[in-house]
């Protein structure tokens, strides 16, 4: 097992980290982001990959032999900060509020003490900062540019703020769901809301519909299975006195096992259809699919846990979420493990007030350093 001492880069992670946060970009706009990345490694003498993607940067470390491949996603969302930090964004409705800037800044890190020791790699570590996870597009556009060709082993992370300094999360199998989206569209017949017989009511559809619809997780879905079927919006009519002649309500389904997701996405089918039919309407779905759930392959999450368990750190078996993330697709290519690096933050993902514990960034630098030496090893063994 590798170890690195990352302490002393401590300050730099940091003033990287506060840099990013301070000028966050939404997924697809992350061109400054690209060039301070390029710019941090170039510094370092370390070889930046020609890949053809319009944002993001992909960069190398140590030639031949096998290549591991260390992810970050580099956007940020569209949330106005309300942290009071002195480095908060400086870019009025847009934010860190999931920690990418987290995720950067400790990937940089690794390259930089990887770099250090590039003679004694046995291969290649290639680095993916990644555009667009946030779109769970991101990954895809990866993939596409080529830049996962030859890559043998795959590892990515994600900072967890309920979870102390010094802990990690690595499970095998499912660690966070496949994030589906779906509208459905409620066609009815408008009226005068005083003669409502003359009409098809298509928000009583909907009301109907939408209650039917609770009932997949809890009879369709096994006990010892993860759904979740959330309806977040609803949309209809004009006027108080106007029955309208259609509705539109979206949300989102969560589930952790590929065969659940076609049965509760069947389920919903005919829910939608059978429901609306039965009160007179016309309703139909469209889905808006997301990225797979994270699935860790058991041998490269088992050698994860014993790397961290080496550098010192506490391993935990972490809580499944159901929140997604586009680092599923590479795993779909690409056996690798995907973790919950403990950042003690104040709040969840996506809050206004996100922050972490930046005590983490040395030790997410260290471990990512530590895996990929102790990865390079076992596949040329």
């Amino acid at each position: 097992m590798s170890t690195f001492a990352a302490e002393p880069l401590f300050e730099q992670l940091v003033a990287i980290r506060r840099q990013l946060h301070a000028h966050p970009e939404l997924s697809h706009e992350e061109f400054e982001t690209t060039a301070s990345i390029r710019g941090w490694l170039s510094e370092a003498g370390i070889r930046i990959a020609d890949y053809p993607l319009r944002t993001g940067v992909v960069a190398e470390v140590g030639r031949g032999g096998p290549i591991v491949a260390i992810r970050a996603d580099i956007d940020a969302l569209p949330v106005q900060e309300e942290t009071g930090l002195p480095f908060a964004s400086r870019i009025p409705g847009k934010m860190h509020a999931c920690g990418h800037d987290f995720h950067t800044a400790a990937v940089l890190g690794a390259a930089l003490l990887l770099k250090q020791r590039e003679a004694e790699l046995k291969g290649t570590v290639r680095f993916l900062f990644q555009p667009a996870e946030e779109k769970a597009k991101g990954a895809s556009q990866v993939i596409a540019s080529g830049a996962l060709e030859g890559v043998s082993a795959i590892f990515g992370l994600h900072n967890k703020p309920d979870l102390p300094v010094g802990t990690i999360g690595i499970k095998a199998g499912p660690l966070m769901a496949a994030a589906d989206g779906f509208i459905v569209e409620v066609k009815g017949l408008g009226t005068h809301a005083a003669v409502p017989e003359a009409g098809i009511d298509p928000i009583v559809a909907s009301a109907h519909i939408i209650t039917a619809l609770q009932s997949i997780v809890s009879r369709n879905v096994g006990a010892l299975d993860g759904a979740v079927v959330s309806v977040t919006r609803l949309n209809s009519g004009t006027a108080w006195n106007v029955i309208a002649d259609q509705a539109v309500f979206d949300g989102t389904l969560r589930t952790f096992d590929e065969k659940v997701r076609t049965k509760v996405r069947e389920r919903f089918d005919q829910i939608v259809t059978g429901v609306g039919a039965a009160l007179g309407a016309e309703a139909t779905v469209r889905w808006l699919d997301g990225p797979p759930a994270v699935v860790n392959d058991p041998v490269w999450a088992e050698q994860s846990a014993a790397t961290a368990k080496a550098i010192g750190l506490q391993v935990v078996e972490p809580i499944p979420s159901p929140a997604g993330e586009d680092f599923s697709f590479y795993l779909r290519q690409v056996p690798g493990s995907f973790f919950f690096l403990g950042t003690s933050g104040p709040q969840e993902w996506h809050h206004p007030a996100f922050d972490v514990d930046e005590r983490a960034l040395p030790i997410g630098a260290s471990f990512f350093a530590s895996l990929a030496v102790d990865a390079l090893v076992r596949l040329s063994e």
